[in-house]
């Protein structure tokens, strides 16, 4: 495999790195040097490197600065994976793009499928289900697009981190209880993403990939702090409290339920991913072993 990584200075292309195939060649594009948005650039980096595959981790993912960046957002989000489906186009290879859930309303009150209408809330949404339309348009025959929700891992921001810091600062958290979705590991994403690519004659299109279960932002949020306590951090907060959306206003409207199903993966593959709580729990484990330098 000779793999483009687009990103990859990026938290989830750490782990695309990390768990690549044996003997794959790859190579590395991200900012400054490497700009997506630029459509000459990207056909013509993809032309000197022929890769046969391209996964595009890159993206504008600041969900709130997108509402006062939307042009800045469409470009990359929307515009981006245009460009890459177009030299994936003229190097015969396979695009993976990522998407997100916030392609979604949140309307529903059972999992998301990939054919449910899309109808996103707020900028970040609007950009990325542009970028999907983009890659559907090219002519690309051969792509994933697989959408994903809640990410977080090691190298990156993230709401695990976050929670982390502000537990060591705070005495009490206040946290949304009334968001659904599912927290996903990056490591257990990109092995899906790698399984995806072995597939012997793969149905191409998109794909929901995200971690077994569901919680709220704040379900999701006791158990960090629990799993905190358990590996010795320094925890100073004694309570996560629930609060509702409206107790916490942002900029950019969320789905209230993300939720995916994820029945088309497991029937390509034979595999699930694993369930959230247990992908934190090796999410805390690997951060042992970094701080140790192990």
């Amino acid at each position: 495999m000779k793999l483009a990584l687009i990103g990859s200075n990026g938290m989830l292309a750490r782990k695309v790195r990390e768990l690549a195939p044996v003997g794959s060649e790859l190579h590395g594009f991200d900012l400054p040097e490497f700009d997506l948005t630029d459509r000459a650039q990207v056909l013509a980096a993809m032309a000197r490197l022929k890769p046969t595959v391209i996964i595009n981790c890159a993206a504008f993912t600041n969900v709130d600065g997108c509402e006062t960046q939307e042009d800045l957002a469409t470009r990359v989000n929307g515009a981006g994976p245009g460009y890459l489906a177009e030299a994936a186009q003229a190097v015969g290879a396979v695009l993976v793009h990522i998407s997100t859930d916030y392609v979604f309303a949140g309307d529903q009150t059972s999992p998301y499928r990939e054919d449910d209408p899309t109808t996103p809330l707020s900028a970040y949404g609007r950009s990325k289900l542009t970028g999907e339309k983009a890659i559907a348009a090219s002519g690309l025959a051969r792509y994933f697009i697989v959408r994903t929700s809640w990410l977080y891992g090691p190298g990156g921001k993230n709401f695990v981190e976050t929670m982390l810091r502000l537990a060591v600062e705070r005495d009490e958290l206040r946290v949304v209880a009334d968001q659904f979705g599912s927290p996903t590991y990056t490591g257990d994403l990109a092995a899906a993403i790698f399984r995806l690519l072995a597939l012997s004659s793969p149905a191409y299109g998109i794909y929901h990939l995200a971690d077994l279960g569901e919680c709220s932002w704040h379900g999701f949020a006791e158990a960090i702090v629990e799993l905190a306590r358990l590996h010795g951090e320094p925890v100073k907060a004694l309570r996560v409290l629930p609060i509702a959306t409206s107790d916490y206003p942002l900029p950019a409207p969320r789905p209230a339920y993300s939720v995916f199903n994820k029945e088309k993966y497991l029937a390509a593959t034979g595999a699930a991913l694993p369930h959230w709580r247990d992908s934190l729990e090796s999410y805390f484990r690997e951060r042992s072993q970094l701080k140790k330098g192990v």
